[in-house]
């Protein structure tokens, strides 16, 4: 898939000699795509990703892969903390409140395919930007269709429930940072079961030990 070459200044080398083991999916949250290439190579602003996809599936190439771009912040995920160093991140060019164009859909499909195999990045590695910033992130939301790249073999997403078990436990084991529990309880919602409501519930605890016990099945 080709790209279009719109360099950002905000990157730098990867740190300790790390590598692409992570990607990090987020939503701009800009009305327009221009505005977000505008943010994200605005030097005063110090944020940047590696992709920016349009809603009309452009490919925007901003930060060469092997450099580490300023998209993930703090955090952290499966206990390892600079994210940045450790990823590729992909800005999806929506506000955070409709679903995202099938297009668009494609676009992130095809790239991923080709991340995936060019860094030997697994599926259970594609994670959204809440999950390993639960205490201050949303993205890519709940409007995002997690189902359908798993289906694809970019994501995961197991299907049904699991025992109920502590939600602490199976957060932890899914790779969750320490967090609030409300946020924590959040950011799996808005990647696992987004039509989830409410307090805790044995629904939140079986899904996430379903989804716990898949990344475990994953990682053997």
């Amino acid at each position: 898939m080709r790209a279009v070459w719109h360099p950002s200044p905000n990157f730098g080398p990867r740190r300790d000699g790390l590598q692409p083991e992570l990607v990090v999916l987020h939503y701009t949250g800009m009305k327009t795509t221009q505005a977000a290439l505008q943010r994200l190579c605005d030097p005063a602003f110090e944020v940047s990703a590696h992709y920016l996809i349009s809603p009309q599936g452009a490919l925007f190439l901003l930060v060469a892969e092997d450099q580490r771009a300023w998209h993930a912040g703090a955090g952290q995920w499966c206990g390892r903390s600079d994210v940045n160093s450790r990823s590729l991140g992909v800005e999806l060019a929506n506000r955070g409140d409709r679903p995202f164009s099938h297009v668009q859909m494609i676009a992130l499909e095809t790239l991923l395919r080709q991340i995936l195999e060019r860094w030997r990045i697994a599926p259970v590695d594609v994670i959204a930007h809440s999950d390993m910033a639960p205490d201050r992130k949303e993205d890519p939301g709940a409007r995002f269709d997690w189902r359908r790249l798993a289906l694809q073999g970019l994501a995961l997403w197991p299907e049904g429930l699991g025992q109920d078990r502590p939600l602490r436990d199976s957060l932890d084991a899914i790779g969750y940072p320490d967090a609030a529990p409300d946020k924590r309880l959040q950011a799996f919602r808005l990647r696992f079961r987004p039509w989830g409501q409410g307090p805790e519930c044995a629904q939140d605890r079986m899904r996430a030990a379903a989804v716990a016990d898949g990344i475990i099945a994953a990682r053997r």
